[in-house]
């Protein structure tokens, strides 16, 4: 939805600013009373916000050195990495930070009477979109006080941004956050450069499959290869073509090297076919899949989860 909003900010030839935030230290840095808030605004059941309250009051931790070692603490910030429900409290801990925040502008105008809410999440990235250069300060700045009283803060170093002036990007516009410059610019994987567009995406894409066949080449030996590059290379691969606009052309590019690659690995006839190789029926059934495959049903995946998000 964000690359929708910038394509469609060039085609209108209209202003937007986009600021993506990472959480510094996102797990070890929500705290518990946060957490409490958020069940709280939520309307999570009482008996629930007592279980959890006892969960996280049953954490303790402590020090030891060569010389001592501290007494037990109980920390008051922090989730458990390996827990099933601390990822939903932090993203419930940082929805609050946001519901908070949104007040500060309005939604992004995309032409033709569309517009885009500000505020967007995934865990703990957090993207900016205003059509104002000022209300993106005062979001920035609204956030930053937000982080400041709840005792976390954003990465800076870790932040991008994107200013779009009349349809082209413009380096000349700078923001901060925790006192510091925001860069520019890829956020997710995906790399915003001047032009906007992934026309060259694809030609990218497939020299790293070319260098990466090279590399893999000359560094490892034997079965390893196709080991590396099937759980390796192809999920290296799979990630530029399904965040891009990119091409089936290129894919099935991609997967014919890699084919050919894997027949001369395998000591199989050159004219074996990609049949053959891929088939999940047969009874000989190779422990291989298929790039294309994999990225049509990304593809797939994609799309019917924006459909079914509609409503």
């Amino acid at each position: 939805m964000i690359w929708e909003a910038i394509k469609r900010t060039k085609s209108e030839k209209l202003n937007l600013d986009v600021v993506w935030l990472d959480l510094a230290n996102a797990y070890g840095s929500v705290p518990h009373e946060m957490i409490q808030l958020a069940l709280r605004m939520y309307h999570v059941p009482e008996i629930i916000q007592v279980m959890l309250d006892d969960y996280f009051s049953g954490f303790r931790m402590r020090f030891s050195t060569y010389d001592y070692t501290t007494n037990w603490i109980n920390p008051k910030v922090g989730i458990a990495m390996a827990c099933t429900i601390s990822p939903i409290l932090s993203v419930m801990a940082i929805e609050v930070i946001l519901k908070a925040a949104e007040g500060s502008a309005g939604p992004a105008n995309l032409g033709g009477g569309c517009s885009m809410p500000l505020l967007k999440a995934f865990m703990d990235d957090t993207t900016v979109i205003c059509s104002k250069e000022d209300e993106t300060r005062r979001m920035l700045t609204r956030l930053d006080v937000l982080m400041l009283w709840c005792r976390m803060e954003f990465k800076p170093k870790k932040s991008r941004r994107l200013s779009i002036r009349k349809g082209k990007v413009d380096e000349a516009t700078t923001f901060t956050v925790a006192d510091q410059r925001i860069q520019t610019v890829k956020s997710l994987g995906r790399c915003y450069d001047s032009c906007i567009e992934d026309t060259r995406r694809g030609a990218e894409t497939l020299d790293l499959a070319s260098e990466s066949h090279l590399a893999i080449n000359k560094y490892i030996q034997g079965i390893f290869k196709i080991c590396c590059l099937q759980l390796m290379l192809i999920l290296k691969l799979l990630w530029p073509l399904l965040a891009y606009d990119i091409c089936s052309t290129t894919a099935e590019a991609i997967e014919a090297k890699i084919n050919k690659y894997t027949r001369k690995r395998l000591g199989v006839p050159p004219g074996l076919s990609d049949v053959a190789m891929y088939y999940r029926k047969a009874k000989l059934k190779l422990p291989i899949k298929s790039i294309l495959e994999e990225y049509k049903c990304g593809k797939a995946r994609l799309l019917t989860m924006l459909k079914e998000s509609d409503a």
